[in-house]
């Protein structure tokens, strides 16, 4: 068996309080004398009282927990903002649930149905797919569901890096510094997560320079042996890229270690940049040029829409997306052909 939940009346009998005296003293209220306060706070922690959070919640209608859903635990950026959303959470007073999909819908919807029987307050959710959202959208007609990336049209809200426009800077930077030749280390988005790929083709399109599919290649993945392999199979093209948009920092940065192995100086024969600008792009052997994914502006505006939403009730307001203008960081991986 379990140990005995420590209850009020058993703080009240071991201090001779009402039960109301001592509800009132672990709240902090300033109808009880500090030193009564003082007295009944030393005695639940010599019992071990913990708050009843599920009996509050049921005469409150509140539990104070988000849960927050993530595509992949393991990618940098992800995590950097996972914790970013934590920490903005808790300084609201809220404790957070994660779960992770790893990037398959069945346990995405898993894990939002498993949030819902835990009554959580709120959700913020990377969705797998960026266009396949009909098992959210119902929620969105009574339940506070902010995602954190965004398609314009989807009837949610959502607060989000501009990940076309991420990719268009990437790719018009490359073609700006002399390059013809790009190729682009990016999933084959079997779910609809197109945005990168429409910016990189984007900005081709718009210098004149064709689209190759030739050197566009699948990494299956995301991590950092996925773009090795994925530079890999690109350099067997010929004629081949003299430069390549990784659709994230780890799959550049294998791309760049594929190159150091092969003696391919970057950015001389081949010119990198990747998407997130994690802390490993800067101090990679070759400081990596990147797209920013602003962790802070969007852990704090997320936060501040999903606080609107709750606070809403049942009078929700027209779904808003918010889109962030990512900025270029250019450094030695994709310095001007001489």
């Amino acid at each position: 068996m379990g140990k005995a939940i420590v209850r009020l009346k058993d703080i009240a009998d071991r201090t001779g309080f009402s039960t109301n005296t001592v509800s009132l003293a672990l709240r902090q209220s300033p109808r009880i004398p500090v030193q009564t306060r003082e007295l009944i706070q030393r005695a639940a922690s010599e019992l071990n009282y913990l708050p009843n959070h599920i009996a509050k919640s049921l005469v409150s209608r509140e539990t104070m927990t988000i849960g927050l859903v993530l595509t992949d635990i393991t990618n940098p950026a992800l995590t950097q903002t996972a914790q970013a959303i934590e920490i903005a959470l808790a300084e609201r007073g809220y404790g957070t649930l994660f779960a992770t999909s790893n990037n398959t819908l069945a346990e995405e919807m898993r894990a939002i149905e498993l949030f819902r029987s835990r009554q959580v307050d709120g959700m913020l959710i990377y969705p797998t797919s960026h266009r396949k959202l009909d098992h959210i959208r119902p929620l969105r007609r009574s339940y506070p569901v902010v995602l954190l990336v965004g398609d314009p049209d989807s009837g949610l809200d959502a607060v989000c890096v501009d990940d076309r426009r991420g990719a268009y800077k990437a790719t018009h930077h490359l073609i700006e510094t002399g390059h013809r030749r790009i190729g682009i280390i990016d999933s084959a988005n079997p779910l609809g997560n197109l945005e990168k790929r429409e910016g990189y083709q984007q900005a081709l399109s718009e210098s004149g320079v064709d689209f190759d599919p030739a050197i566009s290649v699948d990494p299956h993945g995301h991590s950092t042996m996925s773009g090795f392999l994925a530079m890999e199979r690109m350099m067997t093209v010929k004629p081949r890229p003299t430069a390549v948009f990784a659709a994230n920092d780890s799959l550049a940065i294998g791309a760049l270690s594929w190159c150091q192995k092969h003696g391919l100086r970057v950015p001389d024969d081949v010119a990198i940049i990747g998407f997130d600008n994690i802390e490993f792009a800067e101090f990679a052997s070759v400081p990596l040029s990147t797209i920013n994914y602003a962790v802070e502006m969007v852990t704090r505006m997320a936060v501040d829409r999903l606080m609107q939403l709750i606070s809403a009730g049942d009078q929700l307001p027209e779904p808003r997306v918010t889109l962030i203008d990512p900025e270029l960081v250019i450094r030695d991986s994709t310095r001007a052909r001489r």
